[in-house]
């Protein structure tokens, strides 16, 4: 069968998100996992880099919009390859190929009369590329709910697209087709905005030169919406070549929710008036908001640096925090103490110690080579009847678009495999001559499981079979899916090895000491490092900042970064873990008065809760406590 996945096009304004990231994640996940089943894949995504946006931000930074968004689409590339993203093609709005079919298209839709000449005034917000209505506006400002900017009135000649012609016959098809917009709270918003009337779309500029030319009046561009949304097809060779007759029409559009207005009623009304048949679902994911609540997004500034995170964890680890957290229908909350978690819990813990254990036994008990299995016990056979069920499970939850639940059935499967060890227990077989038979069932059951496992996560986490495949003699054995529910595939005799383990746990208290250190120092000169965003002077009276004396220190056991430290606030003791202990021994802090964040939330570190956060300067490597050389009392505030 053929599938044909996209993610949209993405603003090349800024290096790409945790939120971007996600979006393309999830949709290489569904595109490895029906290669696996033998489908012919077509996965696309790209840039859309025709948008005024881009030109404001060029002339900001002193550069030309070509050079810029080159720049910005080298980093989109990089990022996907670090990722391990499997897509088939990258579109970029700029291309030749994109803008001839375009330009086609406008053509065509002009000469059938669904496209015609007019004059527009309305209100424009720039960031969302869209015109709304005086009556939409929400207090004078861009409706949008992750936006709330500055709108502008636009007067200008332009020209426009018939929706409102087409308005009925959409809401007949999406009646028809209840898959076509997924989840069912996006398609019943989509209903209840279509139903509210729909009115006829502005496909044209001329305030700006940046675009593909209206090819019979080429003082206008094509407005972005139109543009980019014929990247679908463009990408295909629309309207006679061999992938758009192959693939056509797409299998799913994944998309954020924030642009499920445009991809499942716009797009949808393009394709009708050209007589292209629709795509068979557009799938709306939540929003990845951060724990303090909001949106993460460019434009509110509270993304990380994807390479960054990337270099601490690694793909596999990002790639399973991201699609385990965004449940169906709902937005995920991100933040890097939660992925650290993840990670250790279920990636270390659950999985990598099962790996690492089960092969250690087999080369414990075995000399490292898979033994002969006898016959199954109740224990295999529910062990062997469960992965049958979590690989359709799998299937099942992955045609839905929703790869969170996959990976619980996946992980249902990890939890069966742990307990089997305990209910096993090798390590008492091993004891008994005469249950050697017992044991070798054992140990071939637990290669085996490794093999399967490798097949399960594949799709989520293309490098988990990279990893044992080594660790199983080095034969591949994880490219069918089908061969996730069969078992005895192994030949015993194969040599196996303990390897690393595949996923190494984080220490806890070293990752927290480091990012308490990050707090208050910075890598480079502070005299040429930038100020952070400006905040009013009741956001800052939000901190509470106290004097506090040191009246006891230590160093925390099996770390060399971190400081007990009791301190006196007043009549108050309290206990802070301090990642100081490279700059400072305990005797040099007795004594001292230094400054507490004393409302920060506690942080467990090492079993030791921590009540506050004690501030410091650095520069390079040098790291100063601030403290006091005047009598002020201990609990006093600091203004």
């Amino acid at each position: 069968m053929k599938y044909y996945i996209t993610t949209p096009i993405y603003y090349p304004n800024s290096s790409p998100h945790i939120g971007t990231a996600y979006t393309t994640i999830a949709a290489d996940a569904m595109a490895r996992l029906r290669r696996m089943k033998g489908d012919d894949v077509y996965f696309l995504t790209g840039t859309d880099e025709n948008a005024q946006k881009i030109v404001r931000i060029a002339e900001k930074a002193g550069m030309d919009p070509h050079t810029y968004v080159d720049e910005i689409v080298g980093k989109f590339r990089e990022l996907w390859q670090l990722l391990n993203i499997s897509n088939d093609d990258f579109i970029r709005t700029t291309e030749e190929r994109h803008a001839k079919v375009v330009q086609n298209i406008f053509d065509r839709l002009f000469e059938q009369g669904d496209i015609y000449k007019s004059e527009y005034e309305g209100w424009y917000c720039t960031p969302c590329e869209t015109f709304w209505t005086a009556n939409r506006l929400a207090e004078g400002k861009c409706p949008n709910p992750d936006c709330g900017r500055e709108v502008e009135l636009l007067k200008e000649e332009s020209y426009f697209f018939k929706m409102s012609k087409y308005q009925d016959k959409l809401l007949q098809y999406i009646a028809e087709n209840p898959e076509f917009i997924q989840p069912v709270s996006r398609r019943n918003e989509m209903i209840k905005f279509i139903e509210g009337g729909l009115e006829d779309l502005c496909v044209s500029r001329t305030t700006f030169k940046w675009g593909i030319k209206v090819p019979f009046d080429p003082k206008h561009v094509v407005y972005v919406w139109l543009d980019a949304l014929i990247n679908y097809v463009s990408a295909l060779g629309y309207p006679d070549g061999e992938n758009y007759h192959k693939y056509w029409p797409a299998d799913v559009h994944f998309i954020g929710k924030d642009i499920m207005r445009f991809h499942s009623i716009i797009w949808p009304i393009i394709l009708m008036a050209l007589g292209i048949p629709l795509p068979k679902k557009v799938f709306g994911h939540g929003w990845f908001l951060s724990r303090e609540g909001g949106k993460i997004s460019k434009s509110r500034g509270n993304v990380q640096d994807s390479f960054e995170l990337l270099r601490r964890y690694g793909s596999d680890p990002i790639r399973y925090f991201l699609l385990r957290e965004m449940q169906y229908g709902t937005d995920g909350t991100y933040s890097e103490d939660d992925l650290v978690e993840r990670l250790n819990s279920d990636l270390a813990n659950d999985l990598g110690n099962y790996v690492s254990r089960t092969l250690a036994m087999i080369v414990k008990y075995n000399e490292g080579k898979v033994p002969n299995p006898g016959s199954d016990t109740e224990l295999e056979k529910e062990l062997k009847d469960l992965s049958v069920r979590v690989k359709n499970s799998v299937e099942e939850k992955m045609l839905s678009c929703d790869p969170a639940a996959a990976l619980e059935s996946v992980w249902q499967f990890i939890s069966r495999c742990n307990k089997y060890v305990d209910e096993t227990a090798p390590w008492n077989l091993a004891k008994d001559p005469a249950k050697r038979e017992r044991l070798h069932t054992v140990l071939y059951t637990f290669a085996d499981s490794l093999r399967i496992l490798g097949i399960l996560c594949a799709p989520f986490m293309p490098g988990v079979p990279e990893k044992i495949k080594p660790l199983l003699g080095g034969e591949d054995f994880f490219g069918d899916w089908e061969q996730a529910e069969k078992w005895n595939i192994i030949q015993p005799g194969t040599v196996i090895r303990k390897g690393e383990p595949i996923f190494p746990r984080i220490d806890v208290a070293q990752y927290l000491a480091e990012l308490n250190a990050a707090q208050v120092s910075q890598e480079k000169s502070q005299d040429l490092a930038p100020t952070k965003e400006e905040i009013s002077i009741d956001d800052f009276a939000k901190v509470d900042l106290r004097v506090v004396k040191v009246l006891k220190a230590e160093k925390v056991e099996k770390t060399d970064k971190l400081l007990k430290l009791e301190v006196e606030m007043g009549s108050e003791i309290r206990t802070i873990v301090s990642g100081i202990a490279q700059h400072y021994s305990p005797e040099e802090l007795v004594g001292k008065k230094v400054i507490l964040v004393a409302n920060l939330k506690p942080a467990k570190l090492r079993g030791i809760v921590s009540q506050g956060m004690i501030l410091a300067a650095s520069h390079d490597r040098e790291l100063e406590v601030l403290a006091l050389e005047k009598e002020i009392p201990s609990g006093a505030q600091v203004k």
